[in-house]
This record gives C-alpha cells, structure tokens and sequence, in this order.
C-alpha cells in the first residue's frame, strides 16, 4: 500500500530545512550503501550522525509523532533516525529493495523496515526528473510530491529513484518498524481507522454503531499488534 501524506512539514520548516542543506556539506551516497546497491547509487547524502542531521531528523521526528495520518497509517514501533539525501547531475539510484533489518549508529538497536518513507523537501518544479518509482502489485506507481509531503510504502517493494537532468531533488528517508508487521493487515486497519474518523462528526459519540466499528478496530489492533 502505497500512502501519501500531506503538509508533514509546513512551508517555513521547509524553508528552514533547504536553508541550513544547501549551505551543508555532503558526501558521496554510496559510502552508505549495502554491496548490490553500492553498484547503482549515485547521490550525495548529509553524514550520519552530524548535528545538522541529527537536529533535522529530531524536527521531522518531532512533526510526524503529532500527525494523525502518519500515525494511522504507519503504527510506528520504532523509527530509524531520519536520513538526508540529494540527487543532482544525473543522480539516480538504481532498482533495488532497502535492507530488511538495520542497526541505528552507536546504539545496539535493530529496526525492522516495515515501511519506507520520503520526505520530499523540494517542490516538484525545481528538479526534471527524480521520480520515485515504486514496483507494486498493479504495475509501477511514480511519486512526485510537493515539498513537504511524506510518501509511506512498503520496505519490500523494489523501487527506484530516476535521474535529476535539471535543478536538485533533496528530501529526508527513513524506516519505519510497525507495530503491525504484515502489510495487508495494517492496510485493513488503516481503511478502518479513516472510515471511523469521517463518521465521528456525523453520528454522537455514543452512537452503538460507532462503538461497535471502534471496537472492532481495537480488537483487530490487539490480534494484530506486536510487543
């Protein structure tokens, strides 16, 4: 299932973000890349564990804990540290599918990627090119967001990101670790979950329709959850 998710970050966060990015120095992507994907990486990438990462990814982190639609969608457990990245000069980043268990640096923690995301951080007429491709049971699905939008989709999908001809395309990626593993079950809650929020305002809370479809969302929830 593929999600997008508007206004993560509002226009003057945005702002501040390419600010302090395009003043940063970057180093070559494929220093950080596994021994396939190596072969067909070429972007740059904010060093990991900087201070400029770190206070970014904490922000992001920051605006994605209070976003309602992330948290439905997503059910996060764990989220690896916001990484950062920029594609220019032809940068691309070949077919390939993100490592299924990644270590955070300095810690003895392992994320489970359940789900990938991308932050997009610049809007779509700055850059020609820079698509990410995502290869899905329906063919292959193209995203292109507005600066300040998210994409969520499943870590398991092969995916791509097209050449930058013009301009630069620099956004935020990251993992997710759910609290619901498989994927259809955690699309199945999340169609319940939304279905539920645009029913609240038209019925009262003390409707027993609504309380009997929340209930099964919860009990769905604990079936499901992992702890």
């Amino acid at each position: 299932m593929l999600i997008p998710i508007e206004g993560v970050l509002p226009p003057d966060e945005v702002r501040e973000f390419r600010q302090r990015l395009d003043a940063a120095e970057w180093q070559n992507g494929a220093q950080t890349a596994g021994t396939l994907a190596k072969s067909v990486k070429r972007n740059l990438q904010l060093e990991d564990g900087s201070a400029l990462a770190s206070a970014l990814g904490k922000q992001v982190l920051r605006r994605l804990g209070a976003h309602p639609l992330f948290v439905s969608a997503a059910l996060p457990r764990r989220i690896f540290p916001p990484k950062f990245n920029r594609y220019a000069g032809g940068g691309a980043y070949g077919t390939h599918v993100d490592s299924a268990l990644m270590q955070v640096p300095g810690t003895d923690l392992t994320v489970r990627s359940d789900l990938s995301a991308t932050l997009f951080l610049c809007e779509p007429d700055e850059y020609e090119g820079g698509e990410l491709e995502i290869d899905g049971p329906f063919g292959v699905q193209s995203v292109k967001l507005p600066a300040g939008d998210l994409v969520l989709y499943p870590s398991s999908s092969l995916h791509r990101v097209t050449p930058v001809t013009r301009g630069a395309r620099v956004a935020s990626f990251f993992w997710i670790e759910s609290m619901v593993r498989d994927d259809g079950a955690r699309a199945l809650l999340f169609d319940l979950d939304q279905s539920i929020q645009a029913l609240t305002p038209a019925v009262r809370a003390d409707d027993p329709r609504l309380l009997r479809l929340t209930g099964v969302y919860h009990n769905l929830l604990r079936r499901w959850a992992l702890t």
